[in-house]
């Protein structure tokens, strides 16, 4: 497959997969009710913030997918992480799960660090480093506000 085509589909599907979870579930006026730490950022901030994230992630799994192919070590660990990634915005805003939801995004954050340690790739490796510092402070983010709300 030609590769630009690849990093192409590779894009579709993460921005795309994003994008639609988040149109489809919304923080509505649950989320809007919650007592939030100081540090929550605007509602504004999420949706640019994760559509870089998300291109981002996108060229770790094609870099991944071009050295090991699609069912190597590496890329059962990428894919690991975009089923936690896409699984919490339902758990958290779509069932009101907050203590579910902090379970999954600390898997989240586990295989995204475990992914930091097995790629090879330095690319790879540098376009999660934001992915990992973001899901750090969205952990923190949702366990402030389980415990805030609880």
């Amino acid at each position: 497959m030609n590769e630009k085509l690849a990093l192409g589909i590779f894009i579709l599907i993460v921005v795309g997969m994003g994008a639609l979870i988040g149109l489809m579930i919304r923080p509505g006026e649950w989320y809007a009710s919650l007592t939030k730490p100081p540090f929550n950022p605007p509602n504004w901030v999420f949706g640019p913030a994760w559509m870089i994230l998300y291109v981002l992630i996108a060229i770790a799994g094609w870099k991944t997918w071009k050295a090991e192919g699609l069912s190597g070590a590496r890329m059962k660990i990428w894919y690991g992480q975009m089923i936690l990634n896409w699984l919490w915005t339902p758990v958290f805003f779509g069932l009101h799960a907050m203590a579910f939801g902090l379970v999954i995004i600390l898997g989240l954050l586990v295989v995204i660090s475990y992914f930091l340690v097995r790629t090879r790739d330095r690319v790879a490796r540098l376009c999660f480093v934001p992915y990992a510092l973001w899901v750090a402070f969205a952990s923190t983010l949702n366990s402030s506000l389980l415990l805030l709300n609880n």
